[in-house]
């Protein structure tokens, strides 16, 4: 892993311009492709990167890759090769420099090939650029303040999608959205899913998962939510069909304990959401843990008695599979990108329904032989799904936004 210049913390004047990387040879068809990083730190997207960077460092040795990013992101990746250069770059994401600053930087190192893992993209680059859309949640949603903000965004966004020789985006529906929003020609969108994070599945078990619970004080029967709470996530109506279950299971000999936990954000930054808490009927019985450290989140998935997840909109949704993984039957939306995600191995429900969302909870909890059925589902569809073969396939679309092949490789099927 080699280490590069870019810009220092300090202010645009007194930054030292990147060093001009040496001509690379030509005819030996390798690629010099620049890969924005800045985010490697963040829930989802740095689930995305830290996967895909790991992955091509195992089956690329023959292109150079150009970090976008500080030094620090690297902790996030195992150990890179040296085909693999850090181009130490300070300046926020979406900051004006990713649109000014960013591109000279491309062009004194020579890059071939740009991929942004998100859709807010210089306006200008110096070399073909691909772009991955996750979700339109930022786009589609009012931010705090004015409109200005929202109008921003979608502009700096339909120009980078303008500008991309191919996009990617991690779902059939995700694709859709973008061809109805955008008007983005489907040709151009190539679905390349994601899969569980590896280090889900690559370490083992916690051996103290009995003395996490115990730390954390759980110690009775428990629903489990896992992600962020923006008001799209729907935990109002999850809470509110909690309530009623609770309710209903009030002399059951052993759910009558149960309880809801929320593992992401901290309460405190939601105040709609802690006052709808508050009004409930069952504001004992909710708990907020904020965020875990991911092996104390896999003991959560495994001990829940399910996972509920009746989310409003989503890109693609790892958390359901996450749960699956972990031998834990899934109640989810049947809208968005989730029935395509999780196939016939959960139990969807109309989200903007609590009572509906109050029957799937109701059915995992007190039949036994579809809570069975449904972690058989669940272990064989998270096995569809793999970042070995995404990763081949993205590998695919820098070739073909070169000039290369045609399109990637098919998709394998979701469901």
């Amino acid at each position: 892993m080699r280490s590069g210049c870019g810009p220092p913390m300090a202010s645009p004047t007194a930054c030292r311009r990147p060093q001009r990387a040496p001509d690379r040879q030509t005819g030996d068809g390798t690629m010099r492709i620049a890969i924005d990083i800045r985010r490697a730190g963040d829930f989802g997207i740095g689930t995305y990167l830290r996967n895909v960077i790991n992955h091509l460092a195992r089956q690329d040795r023959t292109n150079e890759y150009l970090l976008i990013g500080r030094p620090e992101h690297l902790a996030e990746f195992d150990p890179l090769p040296a085909t693999f250069q850090l181009i130490d770059y300070r300046y926020s994401p979406a900051s004006l420099h990713t649109h000014f600053h960013l591109p000279l930087v491309l062009q004194e190192q020579r890059a071939d090939l740009l991929h942004m893992p998100w859709f807010y993209a210089p306006v200008w680059v110096p070399c073909p650029m691909v772009i991955t859309v996750h979700d339109l949640t930022d786009l589609l949603t009012l931010p705090d303040g004015t409109r200005l903000i929202q109008t921003g965004r979608l502009f700096f966004a339909r120009r980078a999608l303008e500008k991309a020789r191919r996009i990617m985006t991690v779902s059939q529906a995700g694709r859709r959205e973008l061809a109805r929003v955008f008007g983005i020609a489907e040709t151009k969108i190539e679905v390349i899913y994601n899969a569980l994070d590896e280090r889900l599945v690559r370490e083992p078990f916690p051996a103290d998962a009995d003395r996490i619970l115990e730390r954390h004080a759980v110690h009775f029967p428990f629903l489990l939510y896992a992600g962020n709470i923006k008001p799209h996530k729907n935990l109002v109506r999850l809470i509110e069909a909690f309530a009623v279950v609770k309710a209903e299971l009030g002399n059951h000999p052993e759910l009558h304990q149960l309880k809801l936990l929320v593992i992401g954000d901290e309460l405190a930054k939601h105040p709609d959401l802690r006052r709808a808490v508050v009004r409930s009927r069952v504001r004992e019985d909710v708990r907020f843990m904020g965020f875990v450290p991911y092996q104390t989140l896999r003991v959560f998935y495994a001990r829940a008695r399910a996972f509920v997840f009746p989310s409003l909109y989503e890109g693609f949704g790892l958390p359901p599979l996450e749960a699956m993984a972990h031998g834990t039957p899934v109640v989810t939306s049947n809208i968005s990108s989730l029935p395509e995600v999780v196939g016939d191995a959960a139990v969807l429900v109309n989200p903007e329904n609590v009572f509906d969302i109050v029957r799937g909870i109701r059915l995992v909890l007190t039949d036994a032989r579809l809570r069975e059925e449904l972690i058989r589902r669940g272990y064989q569809q998270v096995q569809r799904y793999s970042w070995e073969r995404s990763t081949e396939r993205i590998r695919a679309v820098y070739q073909a936004a070169l000039g290369g092949s045609a399109e990637a490789p098919p998709a394998a099927a979701a469901s």
